[in-house]
């Protein structure tokens, strides 16, 4: 464990890179340099390129000549009497200056986690701040294993077909909440994008970007002090960049959802300062082949603002791909779902209905 200095010292670097001129916790003001600095130009990291060669497992191994990647998993679960909950677990990586790589102490990488867990009538979130090069934070392959001090997502094999995943948070020697899963792969890796090149701008700006949608989740939940035997579904995430967003693109509105017949959906919207949104998604039939979708498929409507953390933020949403026949309409479990975090946003599980009907996640920055 790390000293309480060298813990201020990662606290203030990651935030000065991070937020890049927002403040912790206060609704945060378009600047040139996007998005909690997703936006900045930046000279001496890789650049993300069309036709990448992006293979699984391997994508799920760092990549740190690029400036910034997570890995990043919600599930949508129930208690065995039937109670709807959902679980959040992200790793973030952000290199402070671009190769060659630094061993130990003058490491450049620094490390972000974050982890929630909503019901219908709280919401727990927390953050966790480490540096590279001194084991308190990293990924490593064969098998795949990343953590943050003890928060951890683990392959139980070389294939990562199957996971363990563990995060608890102790406050006054105690355990307001936590949680410990098992996550098997029932289906096939997905690139999003055109083969895993994910454009988020007209401007071209891009991430290479993977998914596990198909995670089967069972485990146990705890809610300060109680435990709870939980099922359910679960989405991996896996992306990395240099610049992801354009300067002038504020936040996103992001939706991973699974429908009743087995299919799959991903949905973002990019929403610029002067200039109209962005939008991308896939399609993702029940047996794992992606339909990227181009903007003008799309159509995500607000229906609902709800005040939260002195924020109006929209809690309920139209759907529609009319290409595939999908006209959805959400709704949170929790409109409070908001993460109290360094960096503050709101996520937290939705149920919708409508052409189809499920269960699924929504994150919304910038608000």
């Amino acid at each position: 464990m790390i000293s309480k200095i060298m813990k201020l010292w990662v606290l203030t670097a990651l935030l000065a890179m991070l937020l890049a001129g927002c403040e912790p916790n206060n609704q945060s003001t378009p600047s040139s340099q996007g998005f909690a600095g997703l936006g900045t130009e930046v000279e001496g990291f890789a650049q993300v390129q069309p036709n990448p060669l992006i293979t699984y497992p391997e994508a799920l191994a760092k990549h740190p000549d690029y400036r910034i990647e997570w890995w990043y998993i919600t599930a949508n679960l129930e208690t065995t009497s039937g109670e709807p909950l959902g679980i959040q677990w992200t790793l973030f990586r952000q290199a402070a200056s671009p190769s060659p790589q630094r061993e130990g102490l003058a490491s450049q990488q620094l490390w972000l986690g974050h982890v929630g867990l909503t019901t219908g009538d709280q919401h727990f979130s927390a953050d966790r701040y480490g540096r590279g090069g001194i084991g308190q934070a990293g990924v490593e392959m064969e098998p795949f294993s990343a953590w943050i001090d003890h928060w951890s997502l683990e392959a139980m094999d070389e294939n990562a077909s199957d996971f363990t995943l563990k995060a608890s948070e102790t406050l006054f020697g105690e355990v307001p909440f936590g949680y410990e899963l098992t996550l098997q792969k029932t289906g096939p890796a997905v690139l999003q994008g055109d083969q895993g090149f994910s454009v988020k701008s007209p401007q071209g700006q891009a991430s290479y970007y993977v998914s596990l949608p198909f995670l089967a989740a069972k485990g146990s939940v705890n809610i300060e002090g109680e435990s709870y035997q939980v099922t359910g579904q679960a989405w991996l995430d896996r992306e990395w960049s240099s610049q992801p967003l354009a300067a002038d693109q504020e936040g996103w509105d992001w939706f991973s959802l699974h429908l009743d017949q087995g299919d799959k959906l991903m949905l973002f919207r990019l929403r610029h300062t002067e200039a109209d949104d962005y939008f991308s998604g896939t399609y993702i039939t029940a047996e794992g082949i992606p339909h990227p979708l181009k903007p003008e498929q799309i159509h995500m409507q607000p229906l609902r603002q709800h005040p939260v953390a002195g924020r109006q933020v929209p809690v309920e949403w139209q759907l529609s791909v009319d290409d595939f026949g999908i006209n959805l309409r959400t709704q949170a479990l929790n409109p409070d779902a908001w993460m109290a975090t360094g960096i503050a946003y709101w996520e937290g599980p939705i149920r919708f209905e409508g052409t189809h009907q499920g269960w699924g996640y929504l994150e919304m920055t910038g608000y």
